[in-house]
């Protein structure tokens, strides 16, 4: 696939996916970390661009074909110091006709900070690093760029579920360090998760009250996190040149 340069994106924090304003309740730290994420996610696009390849395509190298519902690459990628994990797949394009596939964001047991409460419908293992978090999903286009956020139900990965106070807790520790599958790859999700910050929290809110709403409107169901019939339970469309627009005028003052 060929990445493409997209046109400029329309101006204002109204297209950020938050309230207007949202920016001036963050540190200066934390909009530094942002706009320092973003700048590393548009050079990463012009290196690769450069010789027609994309993230997504970094993913599937050397693969000879491209199946539905298998994981890229095969076992996952595992980082075993910050135990943060993902994978790429797709679903049928009759489900998701405008999307190539998308990255699952995992933290593992041992990479969870200490005290967690887990939720009732946690289903908690015996081994610790099987518990697994899932953080967000990543939606890509055909050209191997994001463009929308999203959230899961709980049979969608297996996760331990936790709260949503305590998943954004986790967001800092997703930093995968290793050189294969792509060491660009690897820098670019954890970018990602720093660039889109107060996006994903936003979003583990509002899977929390669609649960809630869900468990509400469907008094048949007999455990909401198992119900087939949820399963995205939220997502926000998102655009990494405006954001990293906002963020540096915010710190431009």
């Amino acid at each position: 696939m060929q990445a493409q340069v997209r046109p400029d994106p329309p101006a204002g924090d109204e297209v950020s996916g938050l309230p207007v304003g949202w920016a001036a309740d963050l540190p200066p730290e934390r909009l530094e970390a942002m706009a320092a994420a973003g700048r590393d996610l548009l050079e990463w696009r012009r290196v690769l661009a450069q010789t027609g390849d994309n993230v997504v395509g970094e993913v599937l190298r050397g693969e000879s074909a491209f199946y539905i519902l298998d994981h890229y690459p095969k076992g996952d990628v595992y980082d075993p110091v910050s135990h943060a994990q993902w994978y790429y797949h797709a679903h049928d394009k009759r489900d998701r006709p405008d999307e190539h596939g998308h990255f699952h964001t995992f933290l593992r047991g041992r990479g969870l900070p200490a005290g967690l409460d887990q939720s009732p419908a946690a289903r908690a293992k015996a081994d610790a690093n099987e518990c697994v978090c899932h953080l967000v999903a990543i939606s890509m286009d055909r050209t191997g760029w994001p463009t929308k956020l999203f959230t899961t139900n709980r049979w969608v990965t297996g996760e331990t579920w936790f709260p949503a106070s305590e998943v954004a807790g986790m967001l800092d520790r997703f930093d995968v360090r290793l050189a294969r599958p792509s060491w660009i790859v690897n820098r670019w999700l954890s970018a990602m998760l720093v660039l889109f910050q107060p996006q994903i929290v936003r979003l583990l809110h509002e899977r929390d009250a669609r649960i809630d709403a869900w468990r509400a409107d469907h008094p048949d169901t007999n455990d909401v996190y198992e119900d087939r019939r949820l399963e995205v339970t939220s997502e926000l469309a998102i655009d990494v040149e405006t954001l990293v627009a906002l963020v540096t005028r915010r710190l431009a003052g």
